[in-house]
């Protein structure tokens, strides 16, 4: 449990920090304190959004010497509460969005520097002006910060080529939770000097301190693309499908996105200006991206072939290749408007889980059945990334459900989730993070040895207790709730 903030610290800090920098008004905090699913609602004394790494590092001093809790936040678009203060109103919120400077971006080294705050967005465009991109994406691509993407480890539509955040980090800047300032922002491809603080951090949700700025690696610009919409049978004909495509066209596929009818049909009722691409009712969907750079040869042809192939031995039912980037785009704005569609259409109790890419197609079909079995009137609705093994595994609520349906029914069927994701051998969080959403889920479920090495290494660093507490690592109480 932290200290309140005293009226000396919040003095010291408003002094420090100037008008920009430092607010305790109701209405500045409050739409900081909520988070994006509007689940959870905080309390803060005081929002900081310091300007540079220097004054982060007095921030967090100043804090650790009275042991106040942080809770650092970037564009607030965490899915698990991850960013969102407790509401006990002991803890300052540590706003990043005005460190938003790209400190450097160079062609010639294929990678940018940028400060935590730059939104996702604007790196894609500052990438594109010097011929290159950033391989990551994602809806909340208009808000998400780039240090709210390292420490959640985000992952996103192009995981299947370019991996997650973790392998897009080269080098990291960080404010640890003794206000001492971690440097390692050099691109260094060998660096054998013992533990990687780096991948440390990366993932830590702000638990081990606060990412100041990133090194990131960029990629050529895209020379060529080919959308196609797809419909098929089952998740196993798309697991087909996709290694069909591998032998056709390899690394050239970036996104493969698996998108059920029910999932299509919610987009198609409540998103206006949208239409199905295929004239038939599949059960079944794939949206394919490949992308070649533009030294690379053209893949639309083998990739045409590859779909023309895969009708001909009854892999796929049906398929459409994007005559246009117009048309492409409407492609992923089917995909992409999967959450709001599900928003407006009701509750659902949300899972974000992951099993080996080989045993998905199958695990999805079966859970799916054990869960409306066990649970009547749920639907089941799972989407995403079939090829890296991530699906989105929505449980909706059955239509004539009381409100509280997730806070009440949901909890149980979450729990009856993630046992068939750990009997499998899978992770209850493949993307989204712990936060505080899952913490007693990781608390029950959680390999013992991977925990207590968890403890023992935020024991370490924060020793007081002060970084984000009540996020990603399970107390030992938390344990014996979940047990309760």
């Amino acid at each position: 449990m932290s200290n309140h903030p005293s009226p000396a610290l919040l003095a010291a800090l408003r002094d420090r920090l100037g008008p920009k920098g430092f607010s305790s008004d109701s209405a500045d905090l409050a739409p900081w304190l909520e988070d994006w699913r509007r689940r959870y609602h905080g309390a803060a004394a005081a929002m900081l959004s310091p300007a540079s790494t220097d004054e982060v590092s007095d921030i967090v001093r100043f804090c650790a010497d009275e042991g106040v809790a942080l809770v650092p936040q970037g564009g607030n678009t965490s899915m698990v509460g991850g960013a969102t203060p407790g509401p006990e109103g002991d803890a300052l919120l540590l706003s990043m969005r005005r460190m938003n400077k790209m400190r450097s971006l160079s062609a010639d080294a294929n990678v940018a520097v940028a400060e935590a705050g730059v939104i996702l967005a604007h790196l894609h465009d500052a990438a594109a002006s010097v011929g290159r991109r950033f391989p990551l994406s994602l809806g909340a691509r208009g808000s998400a910060t780039i240090g709210g993407l390292v420490s959640t480890n985000a992952g996103g539509t192009q995981v299947l080529r370019f991996g997650t955040m973790r392998g897009l980090v080269e080098g990291i800047e960080a404010v640890l939770p003794d206000g001492s300032v971690f440097n390692s922002l050099a691109a260094l491809k060998k660096d054998n000097r013992g533990y990687d603080l780096r991948q440390l951090l990366i993932g830590a949700e702000g638990t081990l301190g606060v990412v100041t700025a990133a090194t990131l690696r960029l990629v050529p610009a895209v020379g060529s693309r080919s959308v196609a919409w797809i419909g098929l049978a089952s998740p196993e004909k798309a697991l087909a499908l996709l290694r069909l495509l591998d032998n056709a066209v390899g690394d050239a596929v970036e996104s493969f996105e698996l998108v059920p009818r029910q999932a299509l049909d919610l987009v198609l009722r409540h998103v206006s200006g949208t239409r199905a691409p295929l004239q038939g009712t599949h059960e079944w969907h794939v949206l394919v991206e490949a992308v070649a750079p533009m030294v690379a040869p053209d893949p639309e042809k083998e990739f045409g072939r590859a779909l023309r192939a895969a009708l001909a031995i009854g892999v796929v039912e049906d398929a459409v290749i994007a005559a246009s980037e117009a048309q492409a785009e409407a492609f992923w704005r089917l995909r992409d408007s999967i959450s709001e569609a599900e928003k407006k259409d009701g509750p659902a109790a949300k899972h974000d889980i992951s099993v080996e890419v080989s045993t998905m197609p199958r695990f999805m079909v079966e859970a799916a059945a054990e869960v409306e079995r066990r649970f009547p009137g749920t639907r089941v609705v799972p989407f995403g990334h079939l090829g890296d093994g991530n699906v989105h595994f929505n449980v909706r609520a059955p239509t004539d459900a009381a409100a509280g349906w997730i806070e009440n029914e949901g909890l149980a069927v979450t729990a009856f989730v993630h046992d068939l994701v750990t009997a499998a051998g899978g992770s209850i969080s493949a993307e989204h993070g712990i936060g505080q959403m899952r913490l007693s889920e990781l608390a029950r479920l959680g390999d013992p040895a991977r925990l207590a090495a968890m403890r023992a290494i935020k024991k370490a660093l924060d020793p007081k207790g002060i970084m984000n507490p009540g996020k990603l690592v399970p107390a030992l109480d938390d344990a014996q709730e979940s047990l309760a």
